[in-house]
């Protein structure tokens, strides 16, 4: 079963609601990413799940050699 489809227009207008930046969309894993507040938000169903409380953290700490 595929994800469902999110509207690119909406995706044009939609802002992280923490820091009013763009967010970039990860397709694969049905998110959109705002690098600035490192914050996941979900995508269930076609429709983005917007609420800061509901976001997935970013682990973008490098690995330590």
């Amino acid at each position: 079963m595929s994800a469902a489809p999110v509207d690119p227009k909406l995706l044009d207008l939609l802002v992280c609601p923490v820091t009013k930046e763009a967010l970039e969309y990860d397709a694969d894993a049905q998110e959109l990413i705002s690098r600035a507040a490192g914050l996941a938000y979900p995508i269930l169903d076609g429709i983005p799940v917007m609420l800061p409380e509901d976001a997935r953290q970013l682990d973008d700490t490098p690995e330590a050699n």
